[in-house]
């Protein structure tokens, strides 16, 4: 399956350009093979499940789409804002001897040598949490969302010194912002205390809001459930909606809460050993045979029969 077979499958319709383009996406750990032509696209507006047994290449796919792999082979495209973005481009890429010939490909190459990297794809629009929280403890709750500001910020040295209009106005903004986040995850009154000392389920919502802080068009949630009892479950379910209906954010997400995944998802893609095993809405996926045998450790034909 291609990313245009696997378009099809989206909830906006077929007319509708993809957000996210993911197709032949290879990645190689020497001789290991993590993930093997993977192919799926995830539609604007929507929430994408990613889910798959332990081991079955999950973060991988996560670790290639933001910027903290880049993938051996495959396609990567991002289409946002009227732009589409290549994300293993943006990384930078090896030069070749036809550029030497090729002007404008040397030039590209060597820009993206120069200014590329993984702070390129969060400007084009992806953010992300993690499985293990990775907030600046040490840091209060505010600060944590200031700094993930740090690519919007006026940075300039010498507005900064002379404190100048601007560069006040992008203080202010940025100080605005990461106050309106905190409102939408109900953690005002938490503004002052240390990242560290709060409770595990308001530090799990800390790191959406400290992403959310980066403006993204398409926002990877990686296993954002882990640890939650089940009213913050249930809660956690109600913002990611919030999330996408009112803030207009695309959401992936890596999810072992199959409670959780079944009930906001619209389309979910299942990994087994580094391959995409099925892609469907959830009813397709909670009766296919193969999903059914990679998550019972049985065969196919077993679980037909």
């Amino acid at each position: 399956m291609n990313a245009e077979t696997l378009a099809t499958n989206g909830v906006v319709g077929e007319s509708t350009p993809a957000l996210l383009n993911v197709d032949g996406l290879t990645m190689r750990f020497g001789g290991i093979i993590a993930l093997n032509n993977v192919s799926f696209t995830v539609q604007p507006h929507s929430i994408t499940a990613l889910i798959g047994p332990n081991g079955a290449g999950k973060t991988t796919v996560f670790n290639c789409v933001t910027g903290f792999y880049k993938a051996t082979e495959g396609k990567l495209s991002l289409n946002a804002g009227g732009k589409q973005t290549d994300l293993r481009k943006v990384l930078g890429e090896r030069f070749q001897w036809s550029d030497y010939v090729n002007p404008k490909a040397f030039g590209e190459r060597l820009y993206y040598k120069a200014f590329g990297g993984s702070h390129r794809v969060a400007l084009a629009g992806v953010a992300r949490t993690f499985q293990n929280i990775r907030l600046f403890r040490e840091l209060t709750v505010v600060e944590n969302l200031l700094v993930a500001q740090h690519i919007h910020l006026d940075r300039n040295l010498i507005r900064g010194t002379l404190r100048t209009k601007g560069y006040r106005a992008s203080e202010r903004k940025a100080l605005e912002t990461a106050y309106h986040w905190l409102d939408v995850m109900n953690l005002t009154e938490d503004a002052n205390r240390l990242a560290g000392e709060l409770p595990y389920g308001n530090q799990r919502r800390l790191e959406i809001a400290r992403a959310m802080c980066t403006e993204p068009k398409l926002i990877c949630l990686d296993e954002p459930a882990a640890g939650l009892n089940p009213r913050e479950t249930e809660d956690l379910s109600k913002l990611i909606r919030k999330l996408r209906d009112e803030h207009k954010v695309t959401v992936l997400l890596i999810e072992h809460d199959m409670g959780l995944v079944m009930s906001i998802s619209e389309h979910i893609v299942v990994l087994d050993y580094g391959q995409v095993i099925a892609c469907g809405s959830p009813k397709e996926i909670e009766t296919n045979p193969k999903v059914l045998a990679a998550y019972l450790g049985t065969e196919a034909e077993e679980v037909v029969s």
